[in-house]
This record gives structure tokens, C-alpha cells and sequence, in this order.
């Protein structure tokens, strides 16, 4: 048993023997009273002892559990050193094994050279001389397929630049003319101080100068004669035959009416004028007669008699002052000319007129040049697509060479290399050389990133085919 279950029995016991001793040395009730506290101490006491018994036993199972882990971390121990020695035998003989298949493999290979080499060197000198014949023969197809190809691009690139210098010189002329209307008024008003005298005098002389003046308004805008604008062309019409100063071409088939009116004495009765009653008298009267000469010019309606011309006609006065003048006295004398269809220019609203319709020609012939080079672009679009179906096809032919060279690698390897091993198995005299190896040709031909539509059948495409 025990030693600490003896104990606690002996303290039962003697604590028994107290309470006996104590309850016998007093009254009933005390006694009682007092013999169930003890009995009740005596239960605690033994609870307690029962407790200490379970605690001592646990620490036993304990000290059992430590001993059986301290036999289990020793064989785990020596059988960690088992298993370290094993892998080091192991790791050993992995290198050794290691170390003979590097020395086989490249035995092997010092063979395959020596059996591969002179049949290797053979073969690609035989292929060398059939890709250096069809690669003349492809660079000749090439070059005649690119011939029509370079053709098509000077012509393209002559076209651009023949557009490119036309835009060009229709910037500048547009800067010249500019300049010229500047010395245009100059001009005007020089001339016009220097032929008062001969305008007051002659009224032949006085038409004569205002188409004079239209003419050199014209050209001046870059207009050329019989090309651009016809004078003095004449018309049977309902009141007799009709005979404008000038005809100026639209495009489009279209005409504009142009006529000049050079009524100047009672303008020039103004300059000479003493006073300021007699010059206003002057320039009313003038305002009149420029009034009655529009009204004698729409009544006439110059556009019904000449086809497909504007719906107006632009009466000519051949001098901004002149018009100035007659508006200055009669304000409203624009617009009563404009209800009637008449259109009253001088020198410099007529040479942006004129301009414009010379700027609206040189667009046209842009216009037709861009035609061209559309068309050519189209031409060359087509030749480029047949040009890169050809080139496709001899990409094709590459790679079909490679293709059978690449089988016929195979072939020797899986065939005739195998039959020339067994001449060594069989003790065969085959000579120092070796057969070296031979190695696949993985180069292929590079397709076109993008290619091309297929070009629109043509006499141009088949003729460069």
C-alpha cells in the first residue's frame, strides 16, 4: 500500500478517536450537534483524501507516459541515423550513375558524327547547288513581276508631284493677284486722271476704254481670252440681235453675262464744277444715267437668250469712284439694280469674281488630276496584289523544300543510319571516317503580315502575270 494512503488512514483514525472522546465528554444535544459537524469535517477529509489518491495516481500514469516518450525519441533516433546513412549511399551512387551516362552519351555522339558526316556534307552540297539555281531563277521571275510594279510608282510619284506644284502656283498666283488689284487701282486711277480729256470727247473712245478695262480685269484675275471668257459675241433675240462685251465660262457648262457702261460726262461735268450747287446737280444727273443704263441692261434679260448662264448679268463700271459717286446721290440705286437682275461692279469686286472663277477652274483641273491618280493608285493596288500572289506561291516552294528535307533527316536516321551501325556490330573494316550527324532545317519562308485582296482581273494584271 501506499505510504501516503497509511497516513491518511492513521489521521482517519485518530480523528475518529477524538470525536468519540469528545462527544462522550458532553450533553446529548451538544453532543449531537457537535457529532455532526465532525461527521461532516470527517466526509471533507475523506473527499480530500480521495482526491489525493486520484493526484497520485495520475502522477504515476504521468511518470509511465514520460518514460514510454523517452523510449519512443531514442529508436526515433537511431532510425534517423539509418536513414541518413542510406541517402548518403544513395546520393553516391546517383553521381556514379550520372557520371556514366555523360561518358556513354558522348561516345555516342563522337559515333553519330563519324557516321553522319561525309553523307551530311554530300547532301548539303547537293541542296546548296539546287537553292542557289532556284533562288536565280526566283530572283529573275521576281524582278520581271516588279518591273510593271516600279513603273506604276514613277508614274504615281510624277502624278504627286505634278498635283503638289499645281497647288503650289495656285497659292502664289492667288498672292499675286492680290497684288495685282492693289496696282490694279493704282493703275485705274492714273489712267483715269490722264483720259478725261478723251472720255469727255469721244464716246466711242469712252466704250472702247470700258471694254479695254474688262478685258484687263480679266486676264488680270488669271482668265485667259477664248479659253475663259469670249468678247463681242453676238445673239439673235425677241428684240434684235443681242451683243454683250463679254462671255465668261462656268464650269458646268454655265455662263456669265458681263457688259460694260462707261457714261462719264455728267461725272466729269461734277470734277469741273465752280461750285458746290453745280456739282451736286452733276452727280444727280450721273447717278441717273447709270440708273437708266442698268434698266436698259435688264431689260434686254441676257440669261434667257444665252443658255445655261447665270441669272443675272454684271453691268461694268470701269472705276470705283464713278459708282461711289451715283451711290453717294442715290443710295438705293444697289439693290433697285440687284430687283432687276443687273449686277454693278467696278475693278475690284470684278477681279474677285473673276478669280474666283479662275480658282474655281484650277479646281476643277485638280479635281481631274486627283481622278488620275486615283485610277493609278488602283492600278497599282492590283499589280501589288498579283505581285504578292506570286511571291506567296515561292514562299510555298521554300517551305516545301524544307518539308522534304526535313523527311528525308528522318529517313536516313531511322533507316539508313541503323543499317550502317550494324557493319560496326559486325566487325565490318568501314574506314576511319565517321557519319556525322545531320541536323533538320527548322528556317521556314515568313508569310506576309497582311496581305493584299485579290487583285480584279485585267488586261494590265494579265499582262503582268
Amino acid at each position: 500500500m501506499d505510504s501516503v494512503a497509511v497516513v491518511l488512514i492513521l489521521v482517519a483514525i485518530v480523528l475518529g478517536v477524538l470525536i468519540g472522546w469528545f462527544l462522550g465528554s458532553r450533553g446529548t444535544a451538544q453532543a449531537r450537534a457537535e457529532r455532526d459537524a465532525r461527521a461532516e469535517e470527517f466526509k471533507a477529509a475523506i473527499a480530500d483524501l480521495a482526491r489525493a489518491q486520484e493526484q497520485a495516481a495520475e502522477a504515476g500514469e504521468l511518470r509511465n507516459a514520460a518514460e514510454r516518450f523517452r523510449e519512443e525519441r531514442d529508436a526515433a533516433r537511431i532510425e534517423s541515423t539509418k536513414l541518413r546513412t542510406r541517402l548518403e549511399a544513395e546520393d553516391e551512387r546517383l553521381k556514379e550513375f550520372v557520371g556514366a551516362r555523360e561518358a556513354m552519351a558522348g561516345q555516342f555522339r563522337e559515333v553519330a558524327n563519324n557516321l553522319l558526316g561525309e553523307a551530311q556534307k554530300s547532301f548539303l552540297s547537293r541542296a546548296s547547288d539546287r537553292f542557289t539555281e532556284e533562288g536565280k531563277a526566283n530572283e529573275a521571275k521576281l524582278k520581271a513581276l516588279l518591273s510593271p510594279v516600279q513603273d506604276v510608282l514613277k508614274r504615281y510619284e510624277e502624278g504627286l508631284q505634278r498635283v503638289e506644284k499645281e497647288r503650289v502656283d495656285s497659292y502664289a498666283g492667288l498672292r499675286e493677284a492680290v497684288e495685282l488689284v492693289r496696282a490694279g487701282q493704282t493703275q485705274v486711277k492714273e489712267e483715269a486722271a490722264r483720259l478725261v480729256n478723251v472720255l469727255r470727247a469721244s464716246p466711242k473712245a469712252r466704250g472702247r476704254w470700258g471694254e479695254q478695262s474688262l478685258r484687263n480685269v480679266l486676264e488680270q484675275a488669271g482668265l485667259s481670252p477664248f479659253a475663259d471668257f469670249q468678247s463681242e459675241v453676238s445673239v439673235d433675240g425677241a428684240e434684235g440681235r443681242l451683243r454683250p462685251d463679254v462671255v465668261v465660262r462656268l464650269p458646268g457648262g454655265r455662263q456669265l453675262i458681263v457688259d460694260a457702261k462707261c457714261s462719264l460726262n455728267a461725272y466729269l461735268d461734277a470734277a469741273d464744277a465752280v461750285d458746290d450747287a453745280g456739282r451736286a446737280s452733276a452727280l444727280r444727273s450721273h447717278a441717273s444715267a447709270i440708273r437708266t443704263h442698268a434698266q436698259q441692261l435688264g431689260s434686254k434679260a441676257y440669261w434667257s437668250e444665252f443658255g445655261d448662264s447665270a441669272d443675272y448679268v454684271v453691268m461694268y463700271i470701269p472705276g470705283e469712284q464713278f459708282l461711289f459717286a451715283a451711290l453717294e446721290q442715290d443710295p438705293e440705286l444697289w439693290e433697285w439694280a440687284i430687283e432687276r437682275r443687273v449686277l454693278l461692279a467696278t475693278p475690284t469686286n470684278l477681279v474677285a469674281i473673276a478669280k474666283t472663277v479662275a480658282n474655281i477652274w484650277r479646281q476643277e483641273k485638280l479635281v481631274e488630276d486627283a481622278r488620275k491618280v486615283d485610277a493609278l493608285g488602283k492600278e497599282l493596288h492590283d499589280r501589288l496584289a498579283t505581285a504578292a500572289s506570286h511571291l506567296k506561291r515561292v514562299g510555298g516552294g521554300l517551305n516545301s523544300a524544307v518539308e522534304n528535307y526535313n523527311k528525308f533527316i528522318a529517313s536516313f536516321d531511322g533507316r539508313v543510319l541503323v543499317s550502317a551501325r550494324r557493319f560496326r556490330e559486325l566487325n565490318v573494316d568501314v574506314g576511319n571516317k565517321e557519319i556525322e550527324e545531320i541536323e533538320p532545317v527548322d528556317a521556314v519562308a515568313r508569310a506576309p503580315v497582311g496581305e493584299l485582296p485579290a487583285p480584279a482581273p485585267s488586261d494590265d494584271a494579265e499582262a503582268a502575270e
